[in-house]
């Protein structure tokens, strides 16, 4: 029987998913009242980070306790992948006293070449590529505040990273539309585009993206790794700042998403992520209930 990961969206099926979002607000209820739930007792999951982060290693380690497991943070001075050992056998070695990993990393061909040669459930935490485990908890955040996300539209405000890539395949697995405004040179991957054509149209207005629009999201304009290019992309994104005029184009209750951490007063206003519509705090908590749900679900 072949090994189930989560290194993107379409690994697991639109209904399974709508499943995780389902079970991660029951987990949120039964948390908050106080009620025991340790399906994952006497099991341990890896978490391998080349790329420093707050929200998830805290959920991820969080969630891991809370479900009854525990979790071992493993950066690269802490494991011999920082001193060149094949991925294919750091991969085989670790999955064999684990129940679960977590990759956090620039390369997804890397985390795609681990999970090929691991024996255990391999969880993307975010690659160049994409970032699945952020759009569960803002698919879930979505559903906690305005209800089912199918038929809504979505804004995506700035750079076509991995965040960006990951809502346009949320936007055909979970049946929206994303307006995608961003400047040309900094378009989502073609491939993406095409693949979720019937659900993503991509322009450089972001006034023309937020008209209707029930939510906004954007992303810093440069993401670790790109340190260099800050100057050039803040030049590149001047214009795509989501202020309170830009909010009050798109539909009067649209709320304002980021998966974090955000620099105010460039992607974002301090008064729009500080302001009554934003969702950010309740969004980076859901990606603690979310990843329980995914945890239960592929290390049960």
């Amino acid at each position: 029987m072949s090994v189930q990961h989560f290194l993107t969206l379409d690994d697991l099926s639109p209904s399974i998913l709508r499943d995780l979002i389902d079970r991660a607000i029951e987990l949120k209820a039964d948390l908050r009242a106080g009620k025991s739930h340790l399906p994952l007792k006497q099991k341990s999951l890896a978490m391998i980070f080349s790329k420093s982060s707050t929200r998830t290693r805290v959920s991820f380690e969080v969630g891991m306790r809370q479900l009854g497991g525990g979790s071992l943070y493993l950066s690269p001075s802490d494991t011999q992948i920082g001193r060149g050992e094949p991925i294919k056998d750091t991969a085989r070695v670790v999955s064999s006293m684990v129940d679960g990993i977590m990759i956090r990393t620039s390369s997804h061909a890397d985390v795609e070449a681990f999970a090929h040669h691991a024996s255990v459930p391999v969880i993307n935490g975010l690659t160049d590529y994409c970032h699945p485990c952020q759009l569960l908890a803002d698919v879930q955040t979505f559903q906690e505040l305005r209800g089912d996300i199918q038929g809504a539209t979505i804004a995506w405000i700035g750079d076509g990273n991995n965040v960006c890539n990951s809502f346009m395949n949320a936007a055909r697995v979970f049946g929206f539309t994303l307006h995608i405004a961003t400047p040309a040179e900094f378009a989502p991957t073609p491939q993406l585009i095409e693949l979720n054509k019937a659900h993503v149209k991509v322009m450089t207005s972001p006034q023309e993206a937020v008209r209707n629009a029930d939510a906004i999201v954007t992303d810093t304009w440069a993401s670790m790794g790109q340190e260099s290019e800050r100057a050039e992309r803040e030049a590149a994104f001047r214009g795509y700042c989501v202020d309170q005029q830009l909010m009050n184009l798109a539909n009067k209750d649209a709320l304002f998403l980021h998966c974090l951490p955000a620099y105010r007063g460039f992607e974002v206003t301090d008064e729009v992520i500080e302001g009554t519509q934003s969702a950010v705090l309740q969004e980076a908590e859901n990606r603690l209930h979310a990843q329980k749900a995914l945890l239960e679900y592929l290390l049960t």
